[in-house]
């Protein structure tokens, strides 16, 4: 099995190691203790439906047009996949709160299945029940995390998509050989799960509120993806990657928030800026707790500065609800939310807002910042 992937830069050809193919066997269990990771409640029916209306919050400072002469906010966008743990979803709800931060998680679908529900999913090309990850556990544990995602939506984070099975490259087919009609399957799926859980769970989420997300493993054929998502009302992906940070992108219709290729201190080498990829690279070891969260800490600090200082374009913190190696991925994102959310000209907000934000500027700006270099840390 390869555990590399090519991405094009200008002039040449490089390989970014992602050890995708990995990924896809360890989240299959990882991410099955994930979903699992909170006791089912002693009451574990689920919560009604709200019947009254949610305040809309005012709108913040920053959500207006760039006054004449005035930088773009630096924007940091902090995500997460899978989104299925208890645990962690308390831990950055509160920490989020404390610094003014918003941030995306972006659901796995089936984690809103009872391990007895399985055989309502069937991924493009699988067999009913198969998925490389696991499911939501109890009926305690699914209501448990309805409650995290109502308090998410309430608190104004973003739930988004990680679609359902996580079919990676080797658990075939994967999400980088569906068609367009294996992705509509997939999406609609995802949504009538949202759907499922809202009439019958209390969630406060429908599907027509999920604009978009992360793919599997960073995987997908765009041609085929793109139609899917854009038929579903999605707006955003994040999911390709590119060399520096470079602002969001208008592709086929899908604004592509790219996930940042950049230069990790401790490595004095590239590698994408997400969680799995920064702890494969540094080796992979269990033991080195604390180097990994200090890497990483150097790297995002590295790539936030380049950002702030070069092209100001919005900073993608790609992350899982996970504690590989002892936790130290969320320790260095925790950390970094709560220092870099509380910056002067910083903004710590979700896709959908950032897609607004942009939606209020003359384009003529954003052209401007969009053609300076995608910003390097040195």
């Amino acid at each position: 099995m390869s555990t590399s992937r090519w991405v094009r830069r200008p002039g040449t050809w490089f390989t970014v190691t992602l050890a995708l193919v990995l990924a896809g066997v360890l989240i299959t269990t990882l991410d099955r203790g994930h979903a699992r990771s909170a006791p089912p409640p002693a009451d574990a029916t689920p919560p009604p439906s709200s019947t009254t209306a949610t305040p809309v919050a005012p709108a913040p400072e920053w959500m207006r047009p760039l006054r004449p002469g005035e930088k773009p906010p630096q924007f940091v966008l902090f995500s997460f996949d899978g989104a299925g743990s208890h645990e962690h979803w308390g831990r950055y709800l509160s920490l989020a709160k404390s610094v003014n931060a918003h941030f995306s998680g972006f659901l796995s679908g089936i984690y809103l299945l009872t391990d007895q529900q399985r055989p309502r999913y069937t991924g493009p090309g699988h067999k009913p029940g198969a998925a490389s990850i696991g499911f939501g556990g109890s009926a305690g544990e699914v209501a448990t995390r309805v409650q995290d995602l109502n308090a998410a939506v309430a608190a104004g984070h973003q739930v988004g998509t990680h679609y359902n099975g996580h079919f990676c490259a080797g658990a075939e087919p994967s999400v980088g050989r569906w068609t367009a009609q294996g992705w509509t399957e997939e999406i609609g799926q995802f949504s009538h799960f949202v759907d499922d859980a809202r009439d019958h769970l209390g969630l406060h989420l429908s599907a027509k509120d999920v604009t978009g997300g992360r793919t599997p493993c960073l995987e997908g054929n765009w041609a085929a993806a793109f139609p899917a998502m854009l038929a579903a009302g999605y707006t955003f992906d994040s999911s390709q990657p590119s060399d520096g940070v470079k602002w969001p992108t208008r592709l086929d219709g899908i604004w592509e928030f790219w996930m940042p290729y950049v230069k990790v201190p401790a490595l004095h080498k590239k590698v994408i800026m997400m969680d799995y990829n920064l702890w494969y690279q540094l080796g992979h070891n269990k033991n080195d707790a604390g180097q990994y969260t200090q890497a990483t800490l150097d790297t995002y600090r590295g790539a936030y500065r380049a950002a702030f200082d070069g092209n100001r374009a919005p900073l993608v913190i790609g992350n899982h609800f996970n504690d590989w190696a002892g936790g130290a991925f969320s320790r260095a994102a925790e950390g970094f939310m709560g220092e870099v959310c509380t910056k002067p000209e910083t903004v710590c907000a979700t896709y959908a807002e950032v897609t607004k934000w942009m939606s209020l500027q003359d384009p003529a700006v954003l052209d401007k910042y969009r053609s300076m270099p995608p910003a390097q840390a040195g």
